[in-house]
């Protein structure tokens, strides 16, 4: 489940489950409802023969009317309302009524009046128009069951909108911890190239004669121009990560291969020790991105290696090929110690790392870039240890034709 569906499944979920609560909890009320009518129509059974002419005489029993009192006391202790109203309406007797009435009163024959209407409309008076009829209710039970489903239903609406305010608060968290990694990262990758530019015009200014090492002006120059270089690479990243950027064709091949020219002059003071590997498939599909955001994810896989081996040495592949034809796959390997599990969860978190005075924003930074901005997958898929290669690996869809360029 990705996080974009699973609000729509947990929504789906609650109205499943608000569903069959509301019918279970209806089937439960007809099955009540039909035990108080059963419960009436004995009653009104009881009350035909207590008023039978005949009681108290053969061939009754001669303790009838006892039985038939203690039964009349039973039924009337199921709390289910029952009135009893002779011609012309008027009410002759009350039982179990949501509210108190003195039926000797007009106020209280009108009011059980009312009450009689309200209950014939959900269930048919019993006995003989002529004589009596008995009107019956739901008893107690059922009406408070018909709150529960509401009930559950809210809170369960509360219990969601408690967790989605959690888990937005979370995010807000997450983006506020990974906007200030990125203020860091931002802040460090500047500072390096202006710091060196600083100390190349305090060398500008000392005189010809008193400079160290004998470099040249135009030697300077030229290492300030590298400087500056970087700082306009730099600034070129960050503005392409804040804004949709125009993707286009590119070459896997010429990808990898720029990343080996940047890598490769560099890791004598990056990684001493290092050995660099790098394993195309040829031809590689094409895919459509952006060179500059999809290098600087690499660079950062690649940073995140070095970092793995500690200046222990050791060898980092890259290796890149085709999955079928609908993706392509460049991975970045390391021989180092592996990710251990307490971390793996956490691991492209912005501002989450494990090497001190680290910022934490490469990892989540080149899933930004490949998933955010190319649709494609980043992820850890192999931990590494117990003499195991970390293998962390990045899928982008192939142009359908697209070839790789050469690698330049």
């Amino acid at each position: 489940m990705t996080r974009r569906t699973w609000p729509a499944v947990l929504g789906l979920l609650f109205l499943g489950h608000l569903a069959w609560v509301l019918l279970y909890t209806d089937r439960i009320a007809d099955a009540l409802r039909a035990h108080a009518s059963t419960l009436s129509r004995l009653y009104a059974q009881v009350q035909e023969a207590m008023t039978d002419p005949g009681l108290g005489r053969e061939p009754w029993p001669p303790d009838a009317v006892e039985l038939l009192f203690q039964l009349q006391g039973i039924l009337l202790e199921t709390r289910v309302p029952l009135v009893l109203t002779g011609p012309n309406d008027t009410v002759l007797a009350a039982a179990n009524l949501p509210f108190a009435t003195d039926l000797a009163t007009p106020q209280g024959q009108a009011r059980v009046k009312a009450y009689v209407r309200e209950l014939d409309r959900h269930a048919p008076p019993l006995g003989d128009p002529q004589v009596a009829l008995l009107h019956f209710g739901d008893p107690p039970e059922i009406r408070g069951l018909r709150w529960i489903p509401w009930l559950q239903a809210g809170g369960l609406l509360v219990t969601g909108l408690l967790g989605l305010y959690l888990l937005q608060t979370r995010k807000r968290a997450e983006e506020e911890r990974g906007w200030n990694a990125m203020a860091r990262e931002l802040a460090h990758q500047l500072g390096t190239p202006l710091s060196s530019l600083k100390g190349w015009l305090e060398f500008l200014r000392l005189a010809p004669g008193e400079r160290p090492g004998g470099l040249s002006t135009e030697q300077v120059m030229g290492e300030m121009e590298k400087d500056v270089e970087r700082l306009e690479r730099t600034s070129r990243r960050f503005e392409l990560i804040g804004h949709p950027p125009v993707l286009e064709v590119i070459g896997v091949e010429r990808l990898v291969a720029s990343l080996r020219a940047y890598l490769e002059p560099r890791l004598p003071h990056l990684g001493p020790g290092v050995r660099l590997e790098v394993i195309l498939e040829r031809p590689l599909h094409g895919v459509r991105g952006n060179e500059t955001l999809l290098l600087w994810a690499l660079e950062n896989l690649v940073k995140n290696a070095l970092d793995a081996l500690g200046g222990q040495g050791g060898t980092i592949r890259i290796q890149a090929r085709n999955l079928g034809r609908a993706a392509v796959e460049v991975s970045v390997s390391d021989s180092g110690p592996g990710v251990p599990p307490a971390v793996r969860r956490r691991l492209f978190r912005p501002g989450f790392t494990t090497r001190p005075g680290g910022w934490g924003v490469g990892l989540s930074l080149a899933r930004r870039i490949v998933e955010g901005v190319h649709g494609g997958r980043l992820e850890l898929v192999s931990p590494g240890g117990t003499g195991s290669e970390t293998t962390f690996a990045v899928r982008l869809p192939a142009v359908a034709g697209g070839k790789g360029g050469g690698e330049g």
